[in-house]
């Protein structure tokens, strides 16, 4: 008998906020069937929804069969996403790679289009999932009232709310969330980037030297190597004591 989902308390986030909307570059496009009209729309939709569950997709991770269902109106938008997120892709990609919980993170970001709201909710979703198996993780996923509120059957999901009206904006989920965690990407054999960047301090204009100023000079002089006559070293054997002392 499976068991049910924990209730958690959902946290404070711009998803769950209703507010203006401003239009700008940085919002997200929607992609739907309902206002599809020729067929190079519909290959937009599928690309759209490729980089929201795989971020990109090369030729093989496509899914032939389920594209020729999407085009000739067999499945729906919400059946197209729930197929690419039990192909064989994600599964090595995403579900082979990471634990529950971190798995339960990349499906919440990328199926309902928020963050987890805490690790309550992680706890939750993996409990399904080990329960309910990967398949009755993402169903439960799908057919959630958060999802059919936001996208219902015909709407590709999207990152939600995450452009603030303040014009400051949430990092995109593909790299809050990488594909592998630091474990994975240390036994592939990732490069380690580290980035030793020389200090640089600038002068205000009014403490720059100008024309004529001698402290233009200094490098110059010290350059030229000259430090004037060295001091003599006289033996003290070498001294004619008797010359030297004064008569009285």
């Amino acid at each position: 008998m499976p068991i049910p989902l924990l209730e958690y308390a959902p946290s404070t986030q711009n998803s769950r906020i209703s507010g203006y909307e401003v239009p700008s570059d940085e919002q997200p496009r929607v992609f739907s069937t309902d206002n599809l009209l020729s067929p190079s729309e519909i290959d937009n939709l599928i690309e759209a929804a490729y980089r929201q569950i795989f971020f990109h997709a090369f030729a093989a991770d496509r899914e032939k069969f389920l594209e020729s269902q999407l085009r000739s109106g067999q499945i729906t938008v919400r059946d197209f996403i729930g197929g690419l997120c039990l192909s064989n892709t994600f599964t090595n990609s995403f579900y082979n790679l990471n634990s529950n919980y971190r798995f339960v993170t990349h499906c919440v970001q990328k199926v309902l289009g928020r963050d987890v709201y805490s690790d309550a909710e992680k706890i939750a979703w993996s409990i399904v999932v080990a329960t309910k198996g990967r398949a009755g993780f993402i169903n439960d996923l799908l057919n959630s009232n958060e999802y059919l509120e936001n996208f219902g059957d015909n709407i590709v999901p999207f990152q939600r709310r995450r452009v603030l009206p303040s014009g400051t904006s949430e990092l995109p989920f593909n790299i809050q969330s990488p594909r592998y965690n630091e474990y994975y990407r240390g036994k592939l054999g990732f490069p380690k980037i580290s980035y030793s960047v020389a200090k640089r301090s600038a002068t205000p204009v009014a403490q720059k030297p100008k024309a004529g100023d001698p402290a233009l000079f200094v490098d110059m002089a010290q350059s030229m190597g000259y430090w004037g006559n060295q001091p003599q070293s006289i033996s003290a054997l070498n001294l004619d004591y008797e010359n030297l002392v004064p008569r009285r």
